[in-house]
């Protein structure tokens, strides 16, 4: 696909999404069957979709929930992380990996990011361990998994816990090894725009003994979640031991997920070609850098964020942003940097100079429609567009 700035974009009918979920009948009539079958909750759907994601990813157990946020609490509070104790993490992220910290009444320790993908600088993580650190969350941007080799030898040689914000890499692999396979903690998720929805969910995944830890954190601390009280012969008694959650995820929302993940392989393939078809047509543009993969890396395309130079055009990235939707190309953002935002900038005192390279990420970043059901022809009208919108705008 070959697109110069100088080739006028055609007339767009109506407004391309940034990220709809892909869902069809099959959807549709597994929901449906649940609803009929008078049991909405946790139950029969749930555990065999535990045991269905256990099979992809390539472990021996995981824990359905209701979010990737649910499943990154869990991760601390099992390792028992609270008041006094900091964890670093990035502020290149949604807001979710820092606010579970905060929750907990530690301290999120913002880290910068490398200049190239865009996830955790081990190096800048070792500098900023000190005596209270606990835990670091990495975070696999748009898809490409952190230095997940390199992160857990610093915590291992530290004593560190260390979780992996997989929000965005389900399916992603790095020097052969499938994200979810470490076995450290790994929170994936199902949200409406992920690579795979339940609508709201999702899924943690860590060796046994740890997961044996959280799964009565994540139902109110009970022994015994309602499917296996209420069942038939069931026992009905239970025990709390400790004072949990409602973090679990519904036979809803894993009815849909298991359908979901046997389309998940055709979700892949199409993403890769979108990439593709993106990577082609942004090759000569020299206005916006494309995102990178790393060799020995499989990334997950969840994203398409590009970065604009803004150096060689004459307007911002909001500016840019809201004519690229005026001309019905739903772009947006990932992310605007936590350490900038109000919360931890006045809670703790950032400034943008503290993490220069995810301030300038977060100036430039700018996100394209991605997803299985965009048509190549809706990719071609993107490239178009952009093309022309930062062509106006050229320096």
């Amino acid at each position: 696909m070959n697109t110069p700035a100088s080739s006028p974009p055609r007339p767009r009918r109506g407004y391309l999404p940034l990220a709809p979920p892909c869902l069809g009948e099959d959807e549709v009539n597994a929901v449906v069957e649940v609803l009929r079958s008078g049991w909405l909750t946790t139950g029969p759907r749930v555990v065999a979709f535990e045991r269905a994601m256990a099979e992809a990813i390539g472990v021996t157990e995981t824990l359905a929930l209701s979010s990737c946020t649910a499943a990154l609490h869990l991760s601390l509070a099992v390792a028992a992380i609270g008041p006094g104790d900091e964890v670093i993490v990035p502020s290149l992220t949604f807001a979710a990996t820092a606010n579970v910290v905060e929750h907990l009444g530690a301290r999120p320790v913002f880290a910068d990011v490398l200049d190239d993908v865009l996830t955790l600088d081990p190096d800048d993580v070792a500098r900023r361990i000190g005596p209270r650190t606990r835990a670091v969350i990495a975070v696999d941007y748009a898809g490409h998994p952190a230095e997940l080799d390199a992160l857990r030898a610093l915590c291992a040689a530290r004593g560190l816990l260390f979780v992996e914000d997989a929000a965005h890499s389900l399916g992603a692999s790095s020097g052969g090894r499938s994200v979810g396979t470490g076995g450290h903690p790994v929170a994936f998720s199902f949200y409406a725009t992920k690579n795979l929805t339940t609508g709201e969910g999702g899924l943690l995944v860590a060796d046994p003994a740890f997961l044996e830890k959280a799964r009565p954190l994540a139902l109110h601390g009970l022994s015994r979640d309602a499917y296996r009280r209420y069942e038939r012969g069931g026992p009905w008694s239970y025990a709390v031991l400790a004072p949990g959650y409602k973090y679990n995820m519904t036979d809803m929302a894993a009815a849909l997920g298991l359908v979901q993940l046997k389309r998940f392989a055709r979700f892949q393939e199409r993403r890769r070609q979108l990439a593709a078809l993106y990577h082609a047509g942004f090759a000569e543009c020299p206005w916006l850098l494309r995102p990178v993969t790393r060799p020995g890396v499989e990334s997950a395309h969840h994203l398409y964020p590009v970065r604009l130079v803004l150096e060689a055009l004459a307007a911002e990235r909001g500016t840019i942003l809201e004519e690229l939707q005026e001309r019905g190309i739903g772009a947006s953002v990932h992310f605007l940097p936590l350490h900038e935002q109000p919360y931890y900038r006045e809670r703790y005192g950032y400034q943008p100079g503290d993490l220069p390279r995810t301030h300038e990420a977060g100036r430039r970043l700018l996100s394209l429609p991605f997803h299985p059901g965009l048509a190549d022809e809706d990719a071609e009208d993107v490239v178009a567009v952009v093309w022309d919108v930062l062509g106006r705008h050229r320096r």
